[in-house]
C-alpha cells in the first residue's frame, strides 16, 4: 500500500492560486504563454535566425573541434550539454508529452514544436549571457546563470530581480526538477510492478544523494555517460513502433496539424477544450520539456570550458532540437499512432490519494476541459452492490471509468485475489467526491480498512502510464508484450539524471543567495523532497512544478529582452573573428 501524507488545504490553495496567475491569467491568452512565444520570436528575428544559420557550426563545437583544456571552467562542451540535457530530457519527454496530449489533444504537439523552434534562439541567448557574465571562484569553479547576468549585465539596481530568480530557481529545483521526477518513477513502478511508492522514493532519493554530494564534476561524468545511452535506447524503441505502424504516420501528422488551430471535438476521452486551452498545454509542456527561456540550462552551460561565450550558446541551442523536436516528437507520435491517447485501459487501482479517484452523482458528466462541477460531486452514503456502484460513478484522469467494480482484497502485491464488495461507501462532509477519504462499510456494519479496498475498470491514462501503454501496444508481440518496460527503464534513467542536474541548478542558486555554507543543507533537503514527491498525488506534484517553473521564467525573459542587443553584437564579432578554430587545432 502506498504511503500518502496529508496535504494542508492552505498549501494546496496557495499553489493552485499561484498556478492560476502564472498559467491562466488573463483567461483570453495566458500572460506567460505570450511572453514565452513572444520573446522567442523577438530573439529569433533580432539574431537573424541564428538557430538555423549556425546549427551545423554548433554541432562542430559539440564534437570537440574547439575544445581547449586550458580554458577556464569545469566541463567540456559535450559534458555541459549532457548535464543540461540530462535536466531537460526527462519526465517532460515521457510524461509531459502524454499530459499535453491528454489535456490538449494532438494539436498540443504542434505547439510544443513551435515552442522548441523559437526556444532554440532563447536557449542560445541565455546560455551565451551565462558564459559572458559567469564568475570563476579562487578554486577555479564556475558559477553562472540568470542571477549573474541580471545583476552584472543590467546593473546593480536590478539585483532584486536577480535574487527573485535565484529564489524561484531553488523552489523550482524542488518541484519540476525533483518531486515531479520521483513521482513519475514511483507511479510507473507501481503501475507496472506493484512496487509501493514510498519504497521507490526511498531508493531513488538515496541514488540521487550518492551522486550530488560529489559536486558538479561527478555530476558531469555521470550525465555524459547516462544521457547518450538513455536517449539512443528510447529513440530506437520509438522508431521501431513507428516502423511497425508506418501506415499511420502520415494520417497522424495530418491529425496534428488539423488539430493545431481547430482542436479535435473529442480529446482525451472528454468533451474537448478550446484553442487557448490546447495552446497553453502545448506551450506549458514544451517549456517543461526543453526549459527554453526558463533560465535553468544557463547554469550548467556557464560551467563549460571556453573563452568564447558565443560558442557555448551555439552548443546550447542544440538542446531544444534534441529534446523536443526529436525525443518529444517520438513520444507524441507513438502515443497517437497506436491510438491510445483517447482510449481507456483496463486496470486495478488501490483506493488512495495517488489513484486520484473522484466520485460523481449518477447521471453527472465530465464537462469541457475535463472539469467536474462542484454540484456534481457525490457525498454521503453511496451504495455498492456486488461490486457495482448503484448511485454514483468514478472519474479518473478526466473521464468516467467503464465496467467499474469495487473490490476488497489483500495488500498491494502481485497475485492477490480480491472479491466483489457490497455495502456502502461514505464520503465525509467537506470531502465531496474524494474517494480516498471514504469509509467503506460491509452490510453487517463492519468497517473495511481503506488499505484493503480496490477499484477495477477501464480508465483513461495520463502521464507516463499513457506512454507506457502506447509502447506496450506498439511493440506488441515483438517485445513479448513487455514494451512498457522500455518506458519504465527510460522513466527511471530520465528522472534520475534530471534530478541530479537540477540539484546543481539549485545549489548554484542557493550559493548565490546565501553562500557556500548553504550548499550542503540544500542538497540534503533536495534528497528529502525527492522522497516526498514520490508519495504525493499527480495533480499536486505537477501543479507545484508548473507554478515554480513559471515563476522563475518571468525575470529571465525580461533579462533576455533587455540584453538581446548585447548578444547580437557578440554574435557578429564572433562570426567575423572567431568562427574558425586556430590553425593546428
Amino acid at each position: 500500500m502506498a504511503l500518502v501524507l496529508p496535504v494542508s488545504d492552505v498549501v494546496k490553495t496557495v499553489i493552485d492560486g499561484l498556478n492560476n496567475v502564472v498559467w491562466n491569467w488573463p483567461s483570453v491568452l495566458p500572460m506567460l504563454v505570450v511572453l514565452l512565444v513572444g520573446t522567442g520570436i523577438v530573439t529569433t528575428f533580432r539574431l537573424g535566425w541564428v538557430q538555423v544559420r549556425e546549427f551545423w557550426h554548433g554541432l562542430r563545437i559539440l564534437k570537440g573541434d574547439y575544445d581547449d583544456p586550458e580554458h577556464e571552467g569545469d566541463l567540456s562542451h559535450f559534458q555541459a550539454l549532457s548535464t543540461a540535457l540530462s535536466a531537460t530530457i526527462g519526465i517532460g519527454n515521457i510524461a509531459g508529452v502524454a499530459t499535453a496530449i491528454h489535456y490538449g489533444g494532438p494539436g498540443a504537439l504542434f505547439w510544443m514544436w513551435v515552442t522548441a523552434v523559437f526556444g532554440m534562439a532563447l536557449k542560445y541567448t541565455e546560455c551565451t549571457l551565462a558564459q559572458r557574465y559567469r564568475v570563476i571562484s579562487p578554486k577555479g569553479e564556475a558559477s553562472g546563470g540568470p542571477m549573474y547576468y541580471i545583476e552584472k549585465g543590467l546593473g546593480k539596481k536590478w539585483k532584486p530581480l536577480a535574487v527573485a530568480f535565484a529564489c524561484f530557481a531553488v523552489i523550482s529545483s524542488f518541484g519540476s526538477g525533483n518531486s515531479v521526477q520521483s513521482f513519475t518513477v514511483a507511479d510507473q513502478f507501481r503501475q507496472d510492478m506493484h512496487v509501493p511508492t514510498w519504497l521507490t522514493g526511498l531508493v531513488l532519493s538515496m541514488l540521487v544523494a550518492l551522486v550530488i554530494l560529489g559536486g558538479i564534476k561527478r555530476i558531469g561524468k555521470v550525465t555524459s555517460k547516462l544521457v547518450p545511452f538513455m536517449c539512443v535506447l528510447y529513440v530506437l524503441g520509438g522508431l521501431v513502433v513507428l516502423l511497425l505502424d508506418y501506415r499511420e504516420i502520415l494520417p497522424t501528422f495530418q491529425l496534428i496539424f488539423s488539430s493545431a488551430f481547430q482542436p479535435a471535438a473529442k480529446m482525451g476521452g472528454f468533451a474537448g477544450g478550446g484553442f487557448v486551452f490546447m495552446l497553453t498545454w502545448g506551450v506549458k509542456r514544451g517549456l517543461f520539456s526543453n526549459e527554453s527561456g526558463q533560465g535553468s540550462a544557463p547554469i550548467a552551460h556557464a560551467s563549460a570550458k571556453t573563452d568564447k561565450p558565443v560558442r557555448e550558446g551555439m552548443v546550447a541551442m542544440i538542446g531544444p532540437f534534441i529534446d523536443t523536436l526529436v525525443v518529444c516528437t517520438i513520444t507524441g507520435l507513438v502515443i497517437l499512432v497506436t491510438g491510445v491517447w483517447n482510449q481507456k485501459q483496463a486496470q486495478v487501482l488501490p483506493v488512495n490519494a495517488q489513484s486520484a479517484l473522484t466520485a460523481i452523482a449518477d447521471g453527472a458528466v465530465v464537462h469541457k476541459n475535463g472539469v467536474v462541477r462542484p454540484e456534481d460531486l457525490a457525498s454521503g452514503a453511496l451504495t455498492v452492490k456486488d461490486g457495482r456502484p448503484v448511485d454514483f460513478h468514478l472519474v479518473r484522469n478526466h473521464g468516467t471509468m467503464d465496467d467499474l467494480r469495487i473490490l476488497v482484497g489483500g495488500r498491494e502485491i502481485i497475485g492477490f485475489s480480491p472479491r466483489l464488495f457490497s455495502g456502502t461507501l461514505t464520503i465525509p462532509k467537506g470531502e465531496a467526491g474524494n474517494v480516498a477519504a471514504a469509509v467503506f462499510t460491509a452490510p453487517a456494519g463492519t468497517v473495511v480498512p481503506a488499505a484493503r479496498m480496490w477499484v477495477k475498470g477501464r480508465a483513461l491514462q495520463n502521464g507516463s502510464p499513457l506512454t507506457s501503454w502506447a509502447f506496450k501496444r506498439g511493440l506488441g508481440k515483438l517485445a513479448g508484450n513487455r514494451g512498457n518496460f522500455l518506458v519504465t527503464l527510460a522513466v527511471f534513467l530520465f528522472a534520475l539524471s534530471t534530478a541530479i542536474s537540477w540539484s546543481y541548478y539549485g545549489d548554484r542558486s542557493i550559493q548565490y543567495l546565501l553562500g557556500d555554507r548553504a550548499i550542503l543543507p540544500y542538497r540534503l533537503a533536495f534528497c528529502v523532497m525527492n522522497f516526498l514527491g514520490a508519495i504525493y498525488s499527480l495533480e499536486m506534484v505537477w501543479t507545484f512544478g508548473d507554478t515554480a517553473l513559471g515563476l522563475m521564467t518571468f525575470p529571465n525573459l525580461l533579462a533576455i529582452l533587455l540584453l538581446t542587443g548585447k548578444v547580437k553584437k557578440m554574435t557578429k564579432e564572433y562570426i567575423a573573428n572567431d568562427r574558425f578554430p586556430p590553425k593546428g587545432r
